[in-house]
């Protein structure tokens, strides 16, 4: 069974932080949505798919 969701441990800079917060309270967005909605805007736009699994 897959699981619903993982989590992503990462160390950035106090200002990359604030920068992520702010730039995602203007969206009113939680900052792991906003990161969501950015990395697959990026995959999107550059062709990137998780290969589909074969049973």
């Amino acid at each position: 069974m897959e699981r619903k969701s993982d989590t992503l441990n990462l160390r950035i800079t106090p200002e990359l932080k604030e920068l992520i917060r702010l730039a995602a309270e203007r969206e009113h967005r939680t900052i792991a949505n906003f990161i969501e909605v950015l990395v697959r805007q990026h995959c999107t736009a550059h062709e990137i798919a998780v290969p589909n699994k074969q049973p």
